[in-house]
């Protein structure tokens, strides 16, 4: 099983592991099943309770045809349209939490939405979704030939990402920012100061720490006293400063 890099609107790649074809073909089980009530249910309001069928026997075969078309037409596009609609999820895929990105992580467009729409024919329909497994167990990123061909694949949503995976802090509403000098920073430069002070924290590693807090205070202006802040007060103070002034979102 591979990992899919998906970049977060504050450009932190968060690594997602491709779905399984287990958890792929149980979701293609349950859309499915939604197509099947709604063909029961339409078999039963329309035809049967509005008497549609004895209007449809005196049609001629083309217009029944069309008739019938029409009343099934949901089950042929509904795949698309959801995952157009939902951003590459269907019910089923809802349920399995599994979810269509593009093979660099990022959201994937309609063109390659109804790409592996159309490829289903081959993939899945004209031989029994063969095609599509086998793809899928072969290929790197679990991809079957409708994702190959859109530069696609499908990732679970189950991942536990822990917040000390990323430079997102939890802040409450009321926060008030210290440094606003942080913004000197990058994304790249945050993360690597967080990674370092998490590492360093968690085997009391002080040493490390102090170096962080001379690497910062080289490249911002700060008070000598830290404004009475501890070393590790300080380096969490920065990081929360830089996502107040940054961030685009709180996790």
């Amino acid at each position: 099983m591979s990992k899919i890099a998906v970049s977060t609107s504050q450009n932190v790649n968060i690594f997602f592991n491709t779905a399984s074809v287990g958890e792929r073909m149980l979701a293609f089980i349950i859309d499915i099943l939604i197509k099947v009530i709604y063909l029961i249910i339409i078999y039963v309001l329309v035809i049967k309770y509005l008497n549609i069928y004895a209007y449809l026997e005196n049609l001629d075969q083309m217009s029944q045809m069309v008739a019938i078309l029409l009343f099934t037409f949901p089950i042929y596009f509904d795949t698309l349209f959801w995952e157009i609609i939902w951003n590459g999820q269907t019910i089923g895929k809802k349920i399995m939490k599994i979810k269509v990105v593009k093979i660099d992580g990022y959201q994937a467009h309609v063109s390659e939405y109804f790409m592996r729409w159309i490829m289903r024919l081959i993939d899945i329909f004209t031989n029994s979704g063969v095609v599509g497994v086998i793809s899928m167990i072969v290929s790197k990123n679990g991809q079957r030939l409708g994702d190959i061909v859109s530069g696609t694949t499908v990732i679970s949503l189950k991942n536990k990402v822990n917040i000390s995976h990323t430079i997102l802090e939890n802040l409450q509403e009321n926060y008030q920012p210290v440094f606003p000098q942080v913004i000197a920073f990058s994304d790249n430069d945050m993360r690597i100061i967080k990674d370092n002070y998490m590492k360093a924290k968690s085997i009391n590693d002080n040493l490390v720490i102090s170096k962080l807090v001379d690497k910062i205070t080289s490249v911002i202006s700060v008070d000598n006293q830290l404004n009475g802040l501890t070393e590790k007060q300080f380096v969490e103070t920065i990081i929360k400063d830089y996502n107040f002034f940054t961030g685009k979102e709180v996790a």
